[in-house]
């Protein structure tokens, strides 16, 4: 299967061969679905705040930050291109639909309209119009990543998405002045996400009073993950070398064990709004938050507490928490585990990453909700799963996963270290057989390409888990330019 030179590109690549026989085993074999148990609803699974609630948990947060080091974790590393779908056509092909009309009704709506128009030749046409908005000879925007496009336009200025996360940041990733925040970003942007920062970020400091600590990483070579034809043997670039492929928002995992921080909020670099409507994504923030230092502190003490002496009333205590509050069911056969059986799972069960997610009701986004699932021990947890993930051949699966009501708009608020303040390694709390396998092709050719466990369902699928039910005004993302045309954007 591999050649002598295979095993010189998978060493540059510092990628492990027992990794890559692994893929091609799982492009053989094909990943398991999840074992949908029911749907994660409000008081089953999903908690609702009260506003005495999301006022209390803020406090709690805000009482508590000074003492710790927050960031804001920014995954920003995909091309806009998708953005401008129906626009490249259009430049390709002279072909506009109802996207394109809206697009060229709106000009002026746009945040970018000013920059545009001063690109453009006199009395430039409409494809005109596109070729300079999205090529080298204009903006460029048709290259660059989400991160770098102007999104909002204010009074004296418009807004990139990048400086919508500054703004959004000082607001509650503020520790003593100090903001710090984490982009993942692709090599080839890297230069232009620092000259925008240059910049701007003065600004932004002098009109928060905070100093900005500013860190970028890339997606590792060496968590690509190799393609094969369609018989799962190793796909061959016109060199004769393999081909190896980014393994989608997954491999930013290991970007994630990177950092070291007390808690960690993760956002998408399009899910921003102007100022006018920030407030409820700020408090719904901080009491995520503070949601988060409540588990945690409750989770640490019964940490403390086993390290003791366990007694039959704690073990029926930690059963209530776990059933619950974590909604962690026991497997079969628990109850009749002795004494120290059950210490150790319990001990096992607490001593994990803690995150609590955000989630908003279900109007229909196509993607990942929350559901209890059954896990590889028997246990039963909360998961986030994407539609990908279920077998919707079988009629009692698909009706659950029917049932969401809720979706998932990657709103989370991580805890990465033990009760020792000790970090946790990320890897080890991987579901290594939640990845996907897609169909692509290359060159003409047809091939399979494989993602990692995504990033907040399969990569955090052992971590213990809380979902809490946002608004929808905390969910607008980007994902066509014309989404800007929304009230929400403008």
């Amino acid at each position: 299967m591999f050649l002598e030179k295979d095993f010189s590109q998978i060493n540059e690549l510092g990628i492990d061969l027992e990794t890559v026989y692994q893929q091609i085993n799982d492009f053989k074999v094909g990943f398991p679905f999840m074992q949908l148990q029911k749907a994660a609803i409000l008081n089953d699974g999903v908690m609702q705040l009260t506003d005495e609630q999301l006022e209390n948990f803020t406090v709690l947060y805000e009482k508590k930050v000074s003492k710790l080091v927050p960031l804001k974790f920014v995954p920003a590393s995909g091309a806009a291109t998708r953005m401008f779908k129906s626009l490249f056509t259009f430049l390709e092909e002279g072909k506009p639909d109802k996207s394109t009309d809206q697009f060229f009704d709106k000009l002026n709506d746009f945040a970018f309209a000013d920059d545009l128009k001063k690109t453009l030749p006199e009395n430039a046409d409409n494809k005109t119009i596109v070729d300079f908005y999205l090529t080298q000879k204009g903006l460029d925007y048709g290259s660059l990543p989400k991160g770098l496009l102007s999104f909002h336009q204010y009074e004296n200025e418009s807004r990139t998405a990048l400086e919508e996360h500054l703004v959004e940041g000082a607001k509650y990733a503020n520790s003593d002045g100090k903001v710090r925040l984490h982009f993942t970003v692709s090599p080839e942007h890297l230069s232009r996400f620092l000259k925008l920062l240059n910049k701007v970020a003065p600004t932004y400091e002098e009109k928060f009073s905070v100093k900005f600590e500013i860190s970028f990483s890339e997606q590792r070579r060496s968590t690509d993950t190799i393609a094969v034809n369609m018989d799962d043997t190793p796909f061959r670039e016109k060199d004769g070398s393999m081909l190896f492929r980014p393994a989608g928002h997954g491999a930013l995992l290991a970007n994630l064990n990177d950092i070291t921080a007390d808690i960690i909020f993760i956002k998408n670099i399009d899910n921003v709004v102007p100022d006018r409507i920030k407030q409820p994504t700020i408090a719904y923030k901080k009491a995520l938050a503070g949601v988060l230092l409540k588990f945690q502190d409750r989770i640490f003490d019964y940490q403390y507490q086993l390290k003791e002496w366990a007694s039959e009333p704690l073990l029926m205590e930690l059963n209530q928490f776990f059933e619950k509050e974590l909604c962690v069911l026991p497997p079969l056969g628990f109850m009749g585990m002795n004494h120290n059986e059950k210490v150790i799972y319990y001990q096992k069960k607490l001593n994990r990453p803690l995150r609590v997610c955000g989630v908003v009701p279900n109007t229909g986004e196509p993607g990942g909700g929350p559901f209890w699932c059954k896990n590889a021990d028997g246990s039963t947890s909360l998961q986030i799963v994407e539609s990908a993930q279920v077998d919707m051949t079988d009629e009692a699966q698909k009706a659950i996963f029917n049932e969401s009501t809720h979706f998932n708009p990657v709103d989370l608020i991580c805890s990465m270290k033990d009760f020792r303040n000790k970090k946790f390694d990320l890897m080890a709390y991987r579901d290594l057989k939640t990845g996907f396998v897609t169909q692509k092709s290359k060159d003409g050719k047809d091939l399979k390409a494989q993602e990692l466990p995504g990033l907040w369902n399969g990569s955090m699928a052992n971590w213990n888990t809380v979902f809490v039910e946002v608004p929808l005004i905390t969910f607008n993302p980007v994902k066509t330019v014309n989404d800007l045309l929304r009230e929400e954007h403008q």
